[in-house]
């Protein structure tokens, strides 16, 4: 009797370790597609958020998004897939599930290559939920109108995510009035990083450390293998290796839920399958946002300077808006340590403890809401919002999701300076 008390005290020691999860990996069960990382389209869901204290009334929001669904960025992945299955069709190298996919890639070919990096409609619409959205949770900001100021890079997604975001706005309340610009005297402010930006940083890339342990993560090639299985009898003579014809293949899947056309690969992958493999592609995502976080300095600074314009009385803006890229907004919350995003851990594993790459989804976005209590300027709170979801700061408070502006900003201009240095 005892050895079985002891046997099972051991057990029950041993349960709240076999049975630790990350929040990550729960919700990466809860919804599958998350592993499409920057591929997911944006959750148009509606989230409820935290009261704030008692007095304090929003009266400005700053604001950076990245584009909404669009087509895929660069067409070489349609005219390297049509040359593939071409190929092996000629060659009579499909399977039946390879015959299928073949006839619904051609007949979307056309639409395809046309639409390449183009915004969808799931992409406006997305902007117009999230502009809806921030109306109707924040009304003291908007009921009385006033004055926007929008700006986007040259990308032409990024300028139609904007008049779609806009346009909500102005149809929930016509007494808004909002400036849009999409030019080069705005750059520094939305994407810095443009080549056609006439302001010039030299800001170096930084690697996260976990790198240093990276041959302790192993690769799965299970599902690239699994894909060109289903689609193909054989690459053999085909124009590309069959790594690249894998990858293609995995990168129009993500890509398909965006541009309307979910049914294309049915049979040839499931998200689920995505979603095992998800942990070592956020290892690649977390070093592919973590490298630039410091070019991002320009951004962080021009949230500050029109803040600062605000509270001082020098600007009437009820509203910032930025919308720019995932190149932009993925390294800007390493930079800012959304979530815990700067955390930076030498252990691979718990690197999808502080980054999830759906973080960077379509249309993903950063809304720093600001109140204002009864003693004015002085008595600023500032709550940040990362995909309408409340996100946590590293900055001290006693208030979370509240800060206190006057804190925010000493520790946001304290960390620029010191990457500066």
């Amino acid at each position: 009797m005892k050895k079985m008390l002891h046997a099972l005290l051991l057990l029950l020691l041993a349960l709240p370790a076999w049975g630790q999860t990350s929040p990550a990996l729960d919700q990466l069960k809860a919804d599958p597609r998350k592993s499409y990382g920057n591929d997911y389209p944006y959750p148009m869901e509606n989230v409820r958020l935290t009261k704030a204290p008692r007095g304090y009334k929003p009266f400005y929001i700053s604001h950076y998004a990245r584009h909404g669904s669009r087509y895929y960025w660069t067409d070489k992945l349609y005219k390297d897939l049509d040359t593939t299955l071409t190929a092996a069709h000629e060659k009579h190298l499909l399977t039946p599930v390879g015959e299928a996919f073949h006839d619904k890639f051609k007949a979307a070919h056309k639409e395809l290559m046309t639409g390449m990096g183009e915004l969808t409609q799931l992409g406006w619409n997305q902007h117009q939920f999230i502009a809806r959205t921030m109306y109707r949770q924040f009304p003291q900001v908007f009921k009385k109108g006033g004055n926007v100021f929008a700006i986007s890079s040259l990308s032409g997604r990024c300028v139609l995510s904007m008049s779609a975001f806009c346009q909500e706005l102005v149809q929930c309340n016509p007494k808004i009035e909002i400036r849009e610009q999409s030019s080069r005297f705005t750059l520094d402010g939305v994407v810095p990083t443009d080549g056609q930006n006439p302001v010039k940083h030299n800001y170096p890339k930084v690697t996260p450390r976990y790198e240093k342990n990276r041959d302790q993560v192993k690769g799965d090639n299970s599902l690239r293998e699994a894909v060109v299985s289903r689609v193909f009898t054989s690459t053999e003579g085909l124009p590309f290796s069959t790594r690249h014809i894998a990858s293609d293949l995995l990168n129009l899947y993500t890509t398909l839920p965006s541009i309307g056309h979910e049914g294309m690969m049915n049979g040839i992958a499931t998200d689920e399958e995505f979603a095992k493999q998800w942990e070592v592609s956020n290892l690649g995502s977390y070093s592919w946002v973590f490298g630039p976080q410091y070019q991002m300095i320009p951004i962080l600074e021009d949230i500050i300077k029109k803040a600062d314009a605000v509270l001082d009385g020098s600007s009437d803006h009820i509203a910032d808006l930025r919308f720019g890229h995932d190149t932009c907004l993925g390294p800007l919350t390493v930079l800012m340590g959304l979530n815990g995003a700067d955390l930076d851990p030498e252990d691979p594993g718990k690197v999808k403890d502080c980054y999830q790459n759906w973080e960077t989804c379509k249309a993903c976005n950063m809304q720093l809401v600001f109140y204002r209590g009864k003693k004015g300027k002085d008595d600023i709170l500032v709550k940040c919002l990362l995909n309408g979801t409340e996100a946590t700061l590293p900055v001290p408070t006693t208030c979370h999701p509240y800060y206190k502006w006057s804190d925010f900003r000493r520790f946001y201009l304290d960390r620029c300076n010191r990457m500066k240095q």
